[in-house]
């Protein structure tokens, strides 16, 4: 009797708490069938990930519960639903996963873009907050930023009748701009030395890349670490260990030159900041944490910003029209004697347009850095549980047909009543909620800047009536497929041209020796200046050889 009485109370309470599971997991999302055994859905997953990804959400709708190995996966393609992710849910989905990469690359879980949120994260974010990416700390950094800018044009004026490959151009220069902020130092274009050094750090950065890319089992299946997955892991091991090596070189370097009084010096180094921290609070300011903190900043900064401006690029020149717009809008507001500087973005909201749509076309993260629930949550009326990995597919929501009109053609127009980098939760390229990018305002920037350069110094065409290929390529980043590049005498390649500031100079016979001598003596004195005045039609260094020309041609009237 007492055996059966225990037997009673087992079923009862068996029921009761299938019930209450029930009940508890009966609203989840929809989700795939069939969900095969051990690998759920793993076998769906086809680069690109957010092209797959919109596929399958427009079929069976924009929240989507998947199953990766053992890992639950909420799939969000829709406006309303990530609002609910980063605004009553935003604390909630904080955490970032586990997975190896943020392990090994991210200093065991330590660095901003892999720590749990808690205490120590939002130290670090204060930091890059009020350090490193405040509007005064941008301001003070400005002129490296328009230094930048001027090399990048005088890299173009000397190699117009030259290849150009312009995902190497912007690339280098944002890594210059970058690594001038956190070091001090300028890579590319300036001692050999030094240029191989960039290189090697720039080979690091695609390994990143690389293996950041890689699809790891093992982050899904544990038990695949121990078959055949070990391989990736001692890649990420080594490329982190050059990683550390790298930066601590150039943290001991800094360290040298401590002896200079940072309060008399403008514009210290992001290493120099973080350095006096450290003196404050050494057993938190790391020379680890760090690394961590300029590795983020060149990592998430220089690969994104050039993929935006190369985009930015080829979408112009299959549009000529805006190229003509935003011309027209540079020449009213800058004028044709200096060139544009980043005060001057507040006076052309076309580059910014133009840079928003270009972003909206082609974000530089297709599928945001993925997030994960600290607790059950409630996502579109459909129950969360704890622990599921989320992933907001900003590429689909940016070209949902119900919230863009015409979403497949490029119209920076539409973001004319923008006026910022967000429109609600439908135009979200650097993130939302406690985790988006704190870098956000530093990337507009330097993109806007660069954007606002090409557009005055050079008249941008293409050669014949091909269109630029505007196919996307494999990566992280969403890189093109074709890098675009200006080839001479190729007209079946993606190429264009950028006319010179010497074709439209003509030339007086009387006095051609003359003037020659005078334009050449002009251009070496500019140029040795860093004031870069190159020209579209008209534009720069007319105003300064018009008047020897005039003044030239008086004294030559008078003579005779």
């Amino acid at each position: 009797m007492e055996y059966l009485f225990i037997t009673i109370l087992l079923l009862l309470a068996s029921f009761l708490f299938a019930s209450h599971f029930r009940r508890k997991f009966s609203n989840l999302p929809p989700t795939l069938f069939p969900t095969l055994p051990l690998i759920g859905h793993l076998h769906l997953l086809k680069k690109p990930l957010y092209r797959t990804f919109a596929a399958i959400s427009a079929k069976h709708g924009p929240i989507l519960l998947l199953r990766f190995g053992f890992r639950r996966v909420l799939v969000v393609s829709s406006r309303s639903a990530s609002e609910e992710c980063f605004t009553k849910n935003d604390i909630i989905f904080a955490n970032r996963p586990r997975l190896l990469a943020g392990k090994i690359l991210g200093s065991n879980y330590t660095s901003i873009g892999w720590s749990s949120y808690g205490d120590h994260w939002r130290n670090l974010r204060r930091i890059s907050t009020i350090e490193i990416f405040s509007s005064h700390r941008l301001n003070d950094l400005r002129d490296i930023r328009a230094d930048e800018g001027r090399l990048m044009i005088r890299r173009l004026m000397s190699e117009c009748s030259s290849p150009v490959n312009f995902k190497s151009v912007f690339h280098e220069m944002k890594l210059n701009l970058m690594m001038r902020m956190i070091s001090g130092k300028r890579y590319f274009g300036g001692s050999g030395e030094l240029e191989e050094e960039g290189k090697q750090f720039q080979e690091m950065v695609k390994e990143t890349a690389m293996v950041a890319d890689t699809s790891n089992l093992g982050d899904h299946l544990p038990i695949m670490r121990w078959f055949g997955m070990k391989g990736l892991e001692k890649k990420m091991i080594k490329l982190q260990k050059k990683r550390d090596a790298f930066f601590q070189e150039l943290i001991e370097q800094q360290r040298k030159l401590e002896g200079i009084e940072l309060e008399n010096k403008k514009n210290n180094t992001m290493i120099e900041v973080l350095l006096q921290l450290q003196k404050t609070d050494p057993e938190y300011y790391t020379d680890e944490i760090i690394t961590s903190f300029c590795l983020n900043l060149l990592t998430a900064g220089t690969d994104t910003s050039a993929s935006t401006s190369e985009w930015a690029l080829s979408l112009l020149l299959n549009h000529p029209h805006v190229i003509k717009k935003a011309q027209k809008e540079i020449d009213n507001h800058v004028g044709k004697n200096r060139l544009v500087n980043e005060s001057d973005m507040s006076s052309l909201p076309y580059i910014r347009c133009i840079v928003n749509e270009t972003l909206r076309m082609y974000p530089t993260v297709p599928l945001l850095v993925p997030h994960e629930s600290s607790e059950d949550c409630v996502v579109g009326g459909f129950h969360i549980p704890r622990g599921t990995m989320l992933l907001i597919n900003q590429w689909a929501i940016h070209r949902d047909p119900d919230l863009w009109s015409d979403p497949e053609r490029f119209q920076p127009e539409r973001f004319e009543s923008v006026e910022s980098t967000k429109d609600g939760f439908r135009f979200m390229p650097f993130g939302s909620g406690r985790r988006s990018c704190p870098g956000e305002g530093l990337a507009m920037r330097m993109v806007c800047l660069t954007m606002g350069l090409l557009m005055q110094c050079f008249d941008w065409e293409r050669i014949g009536e091909e269109m630029v290929d505007m196919k996307e390529g494999l990566g992280l980043t969403m890189p093109k497929a074709q890098a675009l590049s200006k080839r001479e005498g190729k007209r079946n390649d993606q190429h264009l041209t950028i006319p010179a500031v010497f074709f439209f100079v003509r030339l007086r016979k009387p006095t051609d020796k003359v003037v020659i001598i005078l334009v050449v003596t002009i251009i070496i004195f500019i140029d040795y200046n860093h004031h870069i005045f190159v020209n579209r039609s008209e534009v720069f260094i007319a105003s300064y050889i018009t008047p020897l020309i005039v003044s030239i041609t008086e004294e030559e009237k008078k003579s005779t």
